[in-house]
This record gives C-alpha cells, structure tokens and sequence, in this order.
C-alpha cells in the first residue's frame, strides 16, 4: 500500500536532526530543535486549488526545506511521514 497524494499536497520524510553541536556537545532529545530538511517521498497531481491551476514544481526525490510547523504528521508502516501543501515548502536544497 501507498500514500497518494492529493491536489498539490506531497508526503515528506523527515531528515534526522544532528545528535551534536558543531563543538561536539551531544544532545538530549529535548534539546534537539525539529528538523526542518526533509525528503520528498510522494507528490500529489496539482490541478485547480481555489480556482487557480497550482503546476508542482517538487518531485520526488528532492531534498527540501519545509516551514517549521507545517502539515500533518502521520504514521504509515511504522515510519512517520508529514503530509502539507506545496507552499509549505520553502526551498529545494541541491
């Protein structure tokens, strides 16, 4: 089973956070700040989104930079996924 996503929402996995500073301090789960780089892993078709025709310009594959709180967290298969809008995502990061 898949995750299809619909009108120009995509489904991202999210890259994990560095475990220590550049100093080399280690980390403790809370003090780690949510990641915000992800990878695409399924994109919607586009189409007409409140009557403008929204064309996706991600594909998967694609590293991105998401906005920080953004979309809908899910679980599928044991493995978290968020699912957001397009224009949530901020950056491609090449």
């Amino acid at each position: 089973m898949n995750i299809k996503p619909l009108g120009d929402r995509v489904v991202i996995k999210m890259v994990e956070a560095e475990e220590t500073t550049k100093s080399g301090i280690i980390l403790t789960g809370a003090a780690k700040e949510k990641p915000q780089m992800a990878e695409i892993v399924a994109v919607g078709p586009g189409g007409m989104v409140d009557g403008k025709e929204v064309k996706m310009e991600l594909k998967v594959g694609d590293k991105v930079i998401t906005s920080k709180y953004a979309g809908t967290e899910i679980k599928f298969d044991d493995i978290e996924y968020t699912i957001l809008k397009q224009s949530d995502v901020l950056a491609i990061v090449e």
